[in-house]
Order: structure tokens, then C-alpha cells, then sequence
């Protein structure tokens, strides 16, 4: 058996120690015996990230997970699901099939954004490779844990009635009542809210007003450039902290300079830390999902919601053990220093 012993945390304002055995939290409290000592430093649960195209010059579509998986949890992102383009079959299996990383962030699954996308609503995806639902396409991939569809398209409603993925509704023209359908289909999510989808009106709610009339999760690019605080402010309000959860939406520019970047198969130009497409649309961001926990804070967010939106609130809308520091939930930790940047950061109860 492995233990690991973390003294003097600071958890919600509490000095404790968290012993950690096999990779899970075995006890919190005062805890007799040598450890790393921290010094009062605060801990969050590790964070949680549903929907990152990749950073610091790797995209998902590299297939290169395991570079990947360092680079997010250097970040402060323990658990993650890289997250596919709209792209030809072969591309999308390519990341499916890649190794799994021994170190790293966790990767429990790859999201596939597209290819059953709306071509009027298609933000940075290729239209290209854009097509209609095809239950068998991935299924036999089990790494396949989360999917982004347009409900609107032909066979989209029975496609969410027979995946085992997570069903996300995003880069759609849906109206309300298909959007209830998706939901009535089984759709548990809306991608990145507000972004790539109708927007909504009081007499045409579209997909956030069935989301909110069904308690469906919504994700959020919370980076101060996708969504108005404000509208983020109404989002907290409407949902919780319990049915929102924070997403980077992250790509390749993340921690690099400003230039141009390849992204989807498309070049992209960042310019003050915003990219956007050779139409001038909105393309993925260049924040980190710890980074959009400290614009919610700046925003308005409670703290402890914030972290929570981007940890166990993903952990449990995908049926995941951690996210939470809790006994029996997976050693994960984000420890930082006084200044908010991060110290230490601890995977499966290793530093």
C-alpha cells in the first residue's frame, strides 16, 4: 500500500491534514506523523476540465496526450477531456486510439465537438467535414465519453437516444422545442452557453431557456472574452453551482504569445490574448481553466463556487470520483501559493 501525508492545508478557511492511501484521501483532519509540510497554503480539489482543444503549442488533434497531460497539470488540471474538431473520420480515431499517459493529468475520455454540427453555427469547425449523426461511426471507441450535436440535424434525436456518450447540445440553430426534445432524448449538457447557438429571446428561449426549463448542466467559457460578466453573473444565478460548470475551451495559444495558429485545420490569429478565425468569428480561448476560476472569482462568484464549478461539478455530471476533497474521493489537490499561482499540484495523492 502507498500512503502520502500532506500536513498543514489550508481547506475553507480550516488548517488539516489529508492522508492519502493507494491514490485515495484516507482521512482529513489533525494527523500524527511526518509529511510535506505546507505551511498553511491553501487546497482545492484538482480541477476538472470537460471540453480544452489543448495549449502551450499542442493541439488535441496531435494526438500527443501525453505532452498534453503534463502541460494540464502544471495547470492545475487533473482530470481532463482533450477535445476533438470537426475533422475526417481518420483525425478524430487518431486521438481516440493514441496512448494513455502514465503521467500527468488524468485523461478520462476525449470529447468529441462535432462532427454533427450546424453549418450556420459552426464558430472555428471546419465545414468540410461537417455530416449527419452516425451512431456506429465511433461507437466502438470506448476513450468516446462526450459528444457535442446539433439536435436539429436528420437522425440527431435517435443518435442521442443510443449513445453511451455524454450529450452535449452546442454548434446548433435548435430552437426551444427541439432542444426539449434533445433533452427528453437524454441530452445532459449545453456546450460552451451562448456561443455557437441562437441566442436567447423572450419569445424565443432556444437552447438556454429548455436547459434551464429541464435542469440540464451548461458549460461556460468563463475567460472574460466569450461572455459578458454580467451574462456570467445571470448564468451563476440561474443554474448554480451545481448545474454550471466552468470549461477553458483552451487551444494551442494557450501561455504562448500572440501570432497566428493553426487550429481545426484552420489558421487562426491571437491578437491580445483573443483568437478568432480569418472572418474575425470567436475561436477557442487562451485560458487556462484556472484562469477562468479566478475571472468567476473577479466577476462576482462566490470562491468556493467558482472551484467548485470547475471540479466537482463536472466530476459529477460524468459520474466521476473525484473533484472534491473528501474521504474516498481520489487524492487530487491544487495547492497555492499567497499570491493565487499555483505551488503544488498532486495527482492520485503524488506530487
Amino acid at each position: 500500500m502507498n500512503y502520502s501525508l500532506f500536513k498543514n492545508l489550508s481547506i475553507n478557511g480550516e488548517i488539516l491534514d489529508i492522508l492519502c492511501k493507494d491514490g485515495k484521501i484516507e482521512k482529513i483532519g489533525r494527523i500524527d506523523g511526518e509529511g510535506t509540510d505546507f505551511c498553511g497554503k491553501r487546497a482545492f480539489a484538482g480541477l476538472v476540465d470537460i471540453h480544452t482543444h489543448g495549449m502551450g503549442g499542442i493541439d488535441t488533434m496531435d494526438a500527443e496526450l501525453d505532452k498534453l497531460s503534463l502541460l494540464y497539470a502544471n495547470a492545475g488540471t487533473t482530470t481532463v477531456y482533450p477535445t476533438t474538431m470537426t475533422a475526417p473520420h481518420k483525425d478524430i480515431v487518431k486521438v481516440l486510439t493514441a496512448p494513455v499517459p502514465e503521467k500527468g493529468a488524468k485523461i478520462a475520455g476525449i470529447h468529441l465537438e462535432g462532427p454533427y454540427i450546424s453549418e450556420k453555427y459552426k464558430g472555428a469547425q471546419n465545414a468540410d467535414f461537417i455530416r449527419l449523426p452516425d451512431i456506429n461511426e465511433f461507437r466502438e471507441y470506448d476513450r468516446a465519453k462526450i459528444v457535442t450535436i446539433a439536435p436539429e440535424l436528420s437522425g440527431a434525436i435517435d443518435y442521442i437516444k443510443n449513445t453511451d456518450m455524454l450529450v452535449c447540445v452546442g454548434h446548433t440553430a435548435a430552437d426551444y422545442d427541439t432542444a426539449i426534445k434533445a433533452a427528453d432524448a437524454g441530452a445532459k449538457c449545453v456546450t460552451h452557453t451562448f456561443n455557437a447557438m441562437p441566442p436567447l429571446h423572450h419569445r424565443m428561449p432556444s437552447v438556454l431557456g429548455a436547459a434551464f426549463d429541464n435542469d440540464m448542466y451548461i458549460q461556460v467559457i468563463c475567460d472574460g472574452k466569450h461572455i459578458h460578466p454580467s451574462a456570467i453573473r445571470i448564468l451563476y444565478k440561474l443554474f448554480g453551482a451545481d448545474r454550471m460548470v466552468l470549461i477553458s475551451d483552451s487551444m494551442r495559444a494557450t501561455g504562448l504569445p500572440d501570432g497566428k495558429y493553426e487550429f481545426g485545420g484552420q489558421e487562426m490569429t491571437v491578437t491580445d490574448g483573443i483568437a478568432r478565425t480569418p472572418d474575425g468569428a470567436l475561436a477557442g480561448s487562451t485560458s487556462t481553466l484556472l484562469d477562468c476560476v479566478k475571472c468567476a472569482i473577479d466577476f462576482g462568484i462566490l470562491e468556493q463556487d467558482a472551484f467548485k464549478m470547475a471540479s466537482e461539478t463536472p466530476a459529477q455530471m460524468l459520474g466521476l470520483n473525484c473533484g472534491k476533497i473528501s474521504e474516498g474521493y481520489d487524492c487530487d489537490l491544487v495547492v497555492l501559493d499567497d499570491s493565487g499561482n499555483i505551488d503544488t499540484v498532486i495527482i492520485n495523492g503524488k506530487i
